[in-house]
């Protein structure tokens, strides 16, 4: 089976930069991946990318050796497997809440006896491998996102269930969780405080963590402060960012419009 290297990664103690996806476009897709991220994480969460835009983007992803992941709209089982029996290489799982959601997760991500992921695994064999159904569950990743006030509260019993490899933060929703504007990149002491609180649980139960970042200041802040995924940014902030820079430059302005928050 093709190895799953930022999983590997993580488990090794090291770190990896990835980019999210909110465009339906596999061309899009394709770039990003050919730009040299670690991973690159498909939202089906927010955005406009539906199934069959996610199965042509996993597609384009693989044309690169960047790992390919996806985050869905919601803890339901249904599209989880979907998602991995089209290619996904880890599935990031939204408002994570409690240790029961948690083994829901993993429940539907592994196959038997780990879990109840049922066997049909369409494009995955095409692009991981023939004998992928006898390795995927050490291969596949399971991200869940600290996010929400009981999310906090539950944190390491939602981090010591088995399978559980990854813990990632949405700075936005847990803005809200901490009664605060989201603004993406926070620089509030407070809620970079309780992101350390996070990486610091994950350290304690060997799951990797990770955190959402609009901007290079705070994929290397948050590098440097050990997590282990970090996003840089999206595709279309990055061709937000670009293009205003370029036009605001040419028409000779002060400044150029800021990507949105995300996630």
């Amino acid at each position: 089976m093709r190895p799953n290297n930022t999983l590997r990664a993580w488990r090794d103690g090291r770190q990896t930069i990835g980019a999210w996806l909110s465009a339906p476009s596999g061309h899009t897709a394709e770039v990003m991946a050919h730009a040299g991220f670690d991973w690159l994480c498909v939202d089906m969460q927010h955005g406009l990318i539906d199934e069959m835009a996610c199965f042509e983007m996993l597609r384009a992803i693989s044309t690169t050796d960047t790992t390919p992941f996806v985050r869905v709209g919601w803890n339901e089982p249904r599209i989880m497997m979907k998602v991995l029996d089209a290619g996904a290489y880890g599935v990031v799982v939204p408002l994570v809440n409690t240790r029961a959601e948690a083994e829901q997760a993993v429940w539907a991500c592994k196959y038997p006896p780990a879990g109840g992921r049922s066997s049909g695994p369409a494009r995955a064999t095409l692009y991981a491998g023939s004998d992928y159904q006898a390795h995927a569950n050490d291969e596949t990743a399971v991200i869940v996102m600290i996010e929400t006030p009981e999310g906090i509260e539950n944190l390491d019993e939602i981090l010591s269930v088995p399978g559980v490899d990854a813990a990632y933060i949405g700075p936005s929703d847990l803005a809200y969780a901490l009664g605060m504007t989201p603004t993406g990149d926070n620089r509030d002491e407070k809620h970079q405080q309780v992101c350390l609180d996070i990486m610091e649980a994950c350290k304690r139960h060997n799951v990797a963590p990770g955190i959402h970042t609009g901007s290079l200041e705070y994929t290397t802040k948050w590098l440097q402060a050990g997590f282990q995924m970090v996003t840089l940014g999206s595709e279309v902030g990055f061709m937000r960012a670009k293009a205003g820079a370029d036009l605001a430059a040419a028409r000779g302005d002060a400044a150029a419009p800021r990507a949105e928050p995300e996630a």
